[in-house]
């Protein structure tokens, strides 16, 4: 039934050489691996305009320059990731680059907040679009943590389907966003040509406003820069674009800056001429709909595509966090579970992390994410600001042709994003505050990861100079229960075994019962020796146990072998389970890391 389900969902299993076929064209890399930045534009904008209401309408005029410096990061970000892409075309983002230029624990400080800034992607994205549904619909404002995880469980089967069927379905809702906005600038901007938009609208640029601050200027340019969040993405996703990777990622980075410049100068714009204010229950993006086309379809088509992609740019998350795991884990800093492909060739341990993480924060925070929107922010400034750091010094180390102007494109970027995370501590430090604890935390777990799998490397290492203790004999140890066929069955695995002695080992809690077991194991098994345990205390594996150390004392000194056999009967069908006690289970479990031991289970399987 469990598989037959799993069949349904997910379908059937592919083969290793299909690996090719689950690679993304740039049409579909451009979809998936861009719907987190491109539905950045429908919040960035309505960012900076919040800080700067503070001083009053009359300050909407400094979004224009706001919007600028935004686009000149962008720049920046663009074309160093761009030579991040062909600097490292196996993929791994600013994780990579930090590690390789910077250090490891710069390395560990870029992969793990990324890891997180994932995992808050899916939380905020698919709150926010939950949102935007229930504001439509308030009957289902009490159901919204529901629909969130419902949507998280949606789109984690169809990333567990694969990569270029996820991209399939999920390209037609970002496609269909990018549409709809371009129809919106462009009915809006011809509005503005021909006059039907008052100038009396907006501010003229160049007011003066009083209060007006340089503080304040570089708070309203790093919440605007929120709409950069998912510029990483396609570096670290390299491994999944069709050959060439490196040329088909670093078009595909292009072409979503392109359309990210476009759609958010776009939007600020409009905003701007139509004196739009930033409302509580009303978004920027809805209000310049409605005064471009009114309360009309186009209006709910904008409105339907505006909260699909907010939803689906969680999808971000779930395609670039299992790549940038397999980075980590291939370095042994996170389990190497999020190495294994699944049966559909996707990294399905990490797709089922991410999914689980998110739906944690989704119900720990009652699907009220909004807040965490500054810490999600931060965690993507600190990787851009060390990734291209660590660019700045690969050129200055490496020197190669041309490597001056690149120079110039990531010290400039560096240095706009270490103002960018600054300003974000400073400005929302009540926000922020808990990088500053997770952070070390995770880099202490990364090391000690690390330190656990060196530790397990150098132990089963084999070495030419180490000499063995060879093994002269073997006794074989068999907790009975009593004479059974699942007891006799063991016994004949033990003697199969040619051990130099098998042992018996019974354990009762009634005096009176050993007796009568001993005298029906001396008609039965006369070649095997019995020894009967007293147990007051009505344990079994506090006797046993006992009984154990004083064999493997004498077994050792005689450079002898001790295995534990346990019987165990299997019945038919799984529920059976319960109704019997699970002694041997207890006994295996309780016995498994004791050293010097081996544990053997004997299953017997039952018809009926």
């Amino acid at each position: 039934m469990i598989f037959a389900l799993k069949r349904f969902l997910i379908g059937r299993p592919l083969k290793s050489t299909e690996l090719g076929e689950q690679k993304l064209s740039k049409t579909k890399a451009l979809a998936i691996l861009s719907s987190d930045a491109l539905s950045s534009v429908a919040y960035g904008p309505e960012q900076i305009l919040i800080v700067l209401f503070t001083l009053g309408a009359a300050a909407f005029w400094y979004s224009i320059p706001i919007a600028v410096g935004v686009l000149i990061l962008l720049t920046a970000l663009i074309l160093s990731y761009r030579q991040i892409i062909f600097a490292y075309p196996q993929g791994g983002g600013a994780y990579v680059v930090s590690k390789n230029n910077l250090g490891v624990n710069p390395g560990l400080i870029a992969g793990g907040s990324l890891l997180v800034d994932y995992i808050l992607t899916v939380a905020v994205s698919v709150s926010a679009g939950t949102d935007a549904i229930t504001s439509a619909f308030p009957a289902l404002h009490s159901y919204k943590v529901v629909i969130a995880i419902l949507f998280v469980i949606f789109l984690t089967i169809l990333n567990l389907r694969g990569v270029t069927e996820s991209a399939s379905i999920l390209a037609y809702p970002v496609y269909l966003f990018v549409l709809a906005l371009f129809i919106l600038i462009g009915v809006g901007v011809f509005h503005i040509l021909t006059g039907s938009v008052s100038n009396e609208l907006h501010t003229p640029i160049g007011t003066p406003v009083a209060g007006i601050s340089l503080f304040l200027l570089l708070k309203a340019f790093a919440s605007g820069s929120s709409a950069l969040t998912g510029v990483e993405a396609i570096s670290n996703a390299i491994p999944n674009f069709k050959s060439p990777a490196p040329k088909n990622a670093a078009k595909t980075l292009l072409m979503m800056g392109v359309l990210l410049a476009l759609l958010f100068s776009g939007i600020v714009f409009l905003a701007y001429y139509y004196g739009i204010t930033p409302k509580t229950e009303v978004t920027v993006v809805s209000q310049i709909a409605e005064k471009t086309f009114g309360r009309n379809m186009m209006y709910f088509f904008i409105q339907g595509t505006t909260a699909l992609i907010l939803i689906l740019a969680a999808n971000t998350g779930f395609t670039a966090f299992p790549l940038l795991a397999v980075n980590l884990a291939k370095d042994k800093f996170i389990p190497r579970m999020f190495t294994i492909r699944g049966d559909r060739l996707g990294y399905s341990n990490g797709i089922l992390f991410l999914a689980i993480s998110s739906i944690v924060l989704i119900i720990a925070f009652n699907g009220q994410t909004e807040h965490l929107i500054p810490l999600y922010a931060v965690g993507v400034f600190i990787p851009f600001t060390l990734s291209q750091t660590g660019m700045v010094v690969k050129w200055i180390r490496e020197k190669p042709n041309g490597w001056l102007p690149k120079l110039i494109i990531n010290a400039t970027g560096a240095t706009i994003s270490l103002i960018v995370t600054l300003m974000f501590f400073l400005t929302k430090f009540s926000q922020v505050w808990p990088v500053l604890i997770f952070i070390p935390v995770m880099i202490v777990l990364f090391h000690r990861i690390k330190n656990h799998y060196d530790a397990v490397g150098e132990q089963l290492r084999i070495s030419k100079d180490e000499k063995v203790e060879p093994i002269e004999g073997h006794v074989i140890i068999v907790p009975v229960a009593g004479i059974t066929r699942v007891v006799e069955n063991s016994l004949n695995y033990a003697k199969s075994l040619s051990a130099n002695q098998i042992i018996a080992v019974y354990v009762s809690f009634e005096r009176e019962d050993a007796k009568i077991f001993e005298e029906k194991w001396k008609k039965w098994q006369p070649d095997v020796r019995l020894v009967t345990l007293h147990s007051q205390y009505r344990s079994i594996i506090q006797p046993l146990t006992k009984f154990i150390d004083i064999i493997q004392h004498k077994a050792s000194e005689a450079k002898f072998g001790v295995t534990l056999v346990i019987p165990q009967f299997l019945p038919k069908k799984g529920w059976h389970n319960i109704l019997h006690n699970q002694t041997s289970l207890l006994i295996r479990a309780y016995l498994l890391f004791r050293r010097d031991i081996i544990i053997t289970t004997v299953p017997f399987h039952l018809k009926k």
